[in-house]
Parts: C-alpha cells; structure tokens; sequence
C-alpha cells in the first residue's frame, strides 16, 4: 500500500484547479495527471490555465492512454458530467487506488461506487474556499481545506492514514473527520442555503454575511434540511448549523459560490443536486420544504431565460 506517489485529477472546475496547481509545485510534473480529452487538452495548451495570476505547468492524459494506475485519484468535474468522469478515469484505478469525490450534493461517491467498488473510497468534503474562476482564470484568497474520513463512523482506516501522511507532506490543509456522513450532510445543508441563496440574489457572500432577507432566505432553507436529515438518520442540530454559518463568515464577502457563477455566465446550474434533491426527499417522508420549492422554480425560472 505504501505512500502515495501518483495522483490524477479529473475536472479542472474551481477545486481541480486550485489543488492541481497546488500539487503541481510540490511533486514531479509526471506524477500528477490531469484526465481530460484531446479536445480540451488542446484548449488548455493553447489558453493556458491560470490561477491566482500564475500560469499552471500541468501534464495532461487523456483517457485513453494507458498508464499505472493512480495512488490517489481526485474527482472535481460537475455532477453532470460524472457518469462521462467515471468511464474517462478506467486507465488511472487499480486495486490500491484511493478515490476521493470533491462534488457538491450527497449522491457522487455512490455513482463512482458502482464502478469500482466502494472499498477503496474515502468520502470527502472541500469546505471554506472562496475560488471564483472567470473563463481559464481562477482567483481565491482561502484555499479552506479538505476534510475526509471513512464511510463507516469511528476508527480510522489505513487509507486515511495514508492520505493524511501525503497531505501534511504536500502541505495540503485537511482535517480527518470520524462522522463523515454528518460532515456531508452539513456541507449539502450549506450548499442547498448559500449556493442557491446568492444565485438567486445576483450577489456575493457579502450578501448572506450580514443581515437582511437574503441572510435569513438561506438559514430557512438550511433548516428545511435539518428536518429531512432527521428523517434520513443523520440528524444535523441547529449547533451544525451555526458552525457552517461560522465557515460562510471566514469567506471573502466578494467570493461566490458556483452556483452564483453559472448563472451569471448563463450556464445551467446544479440545481437539481441542490433544491431538486430537497424535494425529492420532501416528498419521500411527507416534510414540507417550501423555501426550497421557491428557490427551485426561481432558479429554473433564470435559467429558463437563457
């Protein structure tokens, strides 16, 4: 099982972006792969991918090459373009490669899971970075950390020692959490209030930061999934809820989450991951989650517009 060694990346959204670049200072340029086809490969030769003002040095595979299989292999892709993830990374898994999914909602590591097992799958959580990424560009002032753990509550697993030894070597913030499936839930609470919050207000952090009707627009939908995670068996506690309020205040005010930036860039959003899901549940055990319908068909409205 030894250290990690080899890393691959698939995605180069917000996250893909941040930690590649980060990795990529750190280990030698052919151990660190980013997964992409010959298509966009091309457009990132020719454009460059910038963060934080710097040109990215990263070395590019594309799904059919073959190559040893991954240590660590990292999904940060779009949920919709997951299904197409999990088949492009075949080349990059091998029996002791771990798999952590940075997607937002609550539903990815099961999709990755039906390919390739659940075994060697940590579940994982990025939480308090505030990156804006602008076309090839991306920017944050926070690179929050990454918080991981096993599927399963309790003593931690060999993997995770393992992916704690390689990130305090990579100087790569990380907590290992013991209760992952809360940690998850949390971070949907919070996306499910502050993604479709601030998408719906055309503004910033800066706007759910203080108070005002947006503020309290977000806290009625966190609570909704308060209600819903009761009912689920990972119940979330409204002291949850005021330590994901004290992560949003650590944010930059001009920051955005993703959701804000795609529908300024009139791209379709994640909405169904977010609200679409809240209702689906809502329905499933008979709670009522009208602050979600609301954001739901106002976001599908915006989107409806493009």
């Amino acid at each position: 099982m030894g250290e990690v060694k080899t890393v691959s990346i698939i995605g180069l959204g917000a996250l893909g972006v941040l930690f590649g670049h980060h990795l990529s200072k750190r280990m030698p340029r052919e151990k660190l792969r980013i997964i992409a086809d010959a298509e966009r490969v091309k457009k990132y030769k020719n454009e460059g991918v910038y963060c934080n003002g710097e040109r990215c040095s990263f070395h590019y595979v594309t799904p059919d090459e073959l190559c040893e299989p991954a240590d660590l292999l990292i999904f940060s892709v779009k949920y919709d373009g997951l299904k197409e993830a999990v088949q492009a990374v075949k080349n990059h898994v091998g029996e002791n490669t771990m798999i952590i999914s940075a997607l937002n909602g609550i539903t990815s590591e099961a999709v990755i899971g039906e390919t390739y097992g659940m075994e060697n799958m940590l579940y994982c959580v990025a939480q308090g970075m505030d990156a804006v990424k602008v076309g090839n560009e991306l920017s944050y002032d926070h690179m929050g950390m990454l918080c991981f753990g096993d599927q399963k509550p309790g003593v931690a697993s060999e993997n995770v020692k393992r992916l704690a030894a390689f990130f305090d070597k990579m100087e790569v913030p990380y907590e290992v959490d013991t209760n992952m499936s809360k940690r998850l839930w949390g971070k949907f609470m919070l996306n499910v209030g502050v993604n479709q919050t601030v998408a719906v207000y055309e503004s910033n952090y800066g706007e759910i930061q203080k108070k005002g009707p947006a503020r309290e627009t977000m806290i009625a939908a966190m609570r909704e999934v308060i209600s819903l995670s009761e009912k689920e068996g990972i119940p979330l506690t409204e002291a949850d809820l005021n330590y994901w309020l004290d992560v949003l205040d650590t944010l930059s005010p001009e920051g955005k989450p993703s959701m804000a930036q795609d529908v300024e860039a009139k791209r379709y959003s994640e909405v169904e991951l977010f609200s679409g899901a809240v209702l689906e549940l809502g329905k499933k055990h008979g709670v009522p989650t009208p602050v979600n319908y609301e954001l739901y068909h106002k976001i599908k409205h915006i989107e409806s517009q493009y």
